[in-house]
């Protein structure tokens, strides 16, 4: 279909999603930002972190207050950098994708997972971390899902969640014992758990290849990059993780 007929099926909802998506990269920024540091993420004012002056609602429009600024602090000129207006692009991105895969009001859906796979993602490429607040409650939101859309899985759901959870913890020990070192962290198994809720178990077999191959094909994009791997190097697992749980729910076992 032709992109003008595309823009025309949309439907009200689809363009909400849109606008709204760069709205929320602006708050995933700021989760992603301050939940690893424990500051607050709802009360806390967000201020220019060089002059420490409080940011106005004209300096948090997403994206256009950063192009209008460009890229500085009004009041000291310090370069704010490209977090946010990345960060407000990529919830865009999984907004539009998600409207071009489904088109309706499981879009919304999509996104929920998405955004919130996004904000792990994120984390854990940043700060090796992927924090109990968001890995827990996103468990859980699969299983309402579940309990919500398709009633008849919930306890299939509920038992893939955690045999998701076991069976990247024994993986994790084993590797630990055979290597005396940390490979997996908890926060991987638990972020497996949440994908055993959201998808069902036959699938957790699919997210741990997929994720694997996307780890393995970023190492070899590191290593054509010049930034060659050593036996003792580590990647974050979280961020391939949460790719290949989005991939699956938006387009299914199928997708491999």
């Amino acid at each position: 279909m032709e992109l003008p007929g595309r823009l025309a099926s949309l439907e009200l909802s689809d363009w909400a999603l849109l606008v709204v998506a760069p709205f929320v990269g602006s708050f995933l920024g700021v989760v992603i930002r301050r939940l690893p540091e424990g500051r607050a993420v709802i009360w806390g004012r967000s201020a220019c972190e060089a002059c420490g002056i409080a940011l106005a609602a004209r300096d948090l429009v997403p994206l256009l207050s950063w192009l209008v600024g460009q890229g500085r602090c009004r009041r000291c000129g310090h370069a704010l950098g490209w977090f946010y207006p990345a960060v407000e692009l990529a919830a865009f991105a999984v907004a539009a994708i998600a409207v071009a895969v489904d088109g309706s009001a499981r879009a919304w859906l999509d996104c929920l997972l998405g955004w919130w796979l996004l904000a792990l993602g994120w984390i854990d490429l940043r700060h090796w971390l992927l924090p109990d607040a968001l890995t827990l409650p996103l468990l859980f939101a699969g299983l309402i899902a579940a309990a919500v859309f398709d009633p008849a899985d919930l306890a299939e759901r509920a038992a893939a969640a955690a045999l998701g959870y076991l069976a990247l913890r024994l993986v994790a020990e084993l590797y630990r014992r055979l290597r005396h070192r940390e490979g997996l962290g908890q926060g991987d198994a638990k972020l497996l758990g949440a994908a055993g809720a959201w998808l069902g178990l036959a699938a957790l077999p699919q997210v741990v290849l997929l994720a694997a191959l996307a780890a393995l094909a970023a190492a070899g994009g590191l290593n054509l990059a010049g930034r060659r791997l050593q036996a003792h190097s580590a990647l974050p697992f979280g961020p391939f993780l949460a790719l290949a749980i989005w991939s699956l729910w938006l387009f299914g076992p199928a997708a491999l």
